[in-house]
């Protein structure tokens, strides 16, 4: 008897049919680990392996450590006892959902506790990661921005060492290539050490083509990118918009990102904003695609990548517990965790 031929997934309710079944989870993750169909060794690369079908798992002849692995292995799932089908769904929720889907939520939806999910969510973050290097070009806009609560309604410890305006939030830094005949606005986010000439001029070289129209406010930050750039500015002072001077897309991605942010996750640790970033800039990147479009992207993403939670949550050799620094922006957590240099 043949089985009957079932169509790939386009909803989330047929999402969770599908994927309820062991084999279509497994075969799906299979042809994302393997997309040539050939299973090869994790640890040595060879084809001669075989298949213990009892449990999904496979044995590399060659002699070697670790010679038995799993589906998992060297992907953001390595090690995690969650069985596929939660993964999935929980890969189909956070693509999907503008707004991005809490820890909490998750948690009730897919049967894990909280912290499961909250580990599930960053590891899913981590396949959304853009490590692309392709620069922009055409027309950009530059702008930045800056995350963190308001001093109002902070606990009175902390309200005593916040000042009003930007002191004790964080710097980010956008720049966004507007659509072209052939594909749509993209966008790069990143984290930055503050909004001074060096550190902003510094990504727009590295992100942007010479030569490219660049759009930015009147922050004198930017001035001197007329040196490599055609550079306009925008007085918001003034206007919002003369003609296509203007930095409204950027402002329109601000806005999402900060609903999310306020509005689905509450608090978010300065140190983990970055995660927070990729998952936003991913769902802009891709808004043209459809839901499942978007999940097998994700889900392609998470290979060569791993996220252990001693890592995540700072972990310490000695009594376990995150590292406890006078302020965030310490020169070891920049130069470990965000790439920054000591200048």
């Amino acid at each position: 008897m043949k089985k009957e031929k079932v169509a790939f997934p386009q909803t989330l309710h047929e999402a969770i049919k599908y994927f309820a079944n062991d084999d279509h989870a497994f075969d799906f993750l299979k042809s994302i680990r393997w997309p040539d169909g050939v299973v090869k060794c994790p640890r040595c690369g060879s084809k001669d392996v075989f298949f213990l079908s009892t449990r999904k798992i496979w044995k590399c002849k060659s002699k070697h450590e670790k010679q038995q692995f799993s589906v998992k292995v060297g992907t953001v799932l390595e090690d995690s006892p969650i069985a596929l089908d939660k993964w999935l769904c929980a890969f189909w929720l956070i693509a999907n959902c503008k707004n991005g889907v809490s820890s909490y939520e998750l948690a009730r939806d897919i049967g894990v506790t909280q912290k499961t999910a909250w580990f599930m969510l960053h590891r899913i973050r981590l396949a959304m990661q853009n490590e692309s290097t392709e620069q922009f070009s055409g027309r950009v806009e530059a702008d930045e921005t800056f995350i963190g609560g308001k001093a109002r309604n902070m606990h009175a410890d902390k309200k005593g060492h916040v000042k009003a305006g930007v002191v004790g939030k964080v710097a980010v830094m956008g720049l966004l290539e507007r659509n072209s005949p052939d594909r749509a606005s993209r966008i790069k986010v990143r984290v930055v050490r503050n909004v001074r000439r060096h550190g902003l001029q510094r990504e727009v070289k590295e992100g942007v083509l010479k030569g490219s129209e660049i759009y930015t406010d009147e922050l004198r930050s930017y001035t001197g990118l007329e040196q490599d750039y055609i550079h306009k500015v925008i007085n918001h002072a003034e206007c919002y918009a003369k003609g296509h001077v203007h930095t409204n897309g950027l402002e329109n991605f601000w806005s999402l990102l900060k609903r999310g942010i306020k509005g689905t996750y509450v608090s978010v640790e300065p140190f983990h904003l970055f995660r927070y970033l990729d998952e936003q800039s991913f769902r802009f990147n891709e808004r043209k695609d459809n839901d499942a479009g978007r999940f097998v992207k994700v889900v392609a993403g998470i290979l060569g990548k791993g996220l252990r939670y001693a890592k995540l949550i700072g972990k310490t050799d000695g009594d376990g517990l995150p590292k406890k620094a006078k302020s965030w922006w310490t020169e070891t957590w920049l130069l470990n965790h965000l790439g920054f240099e000591t200048d």
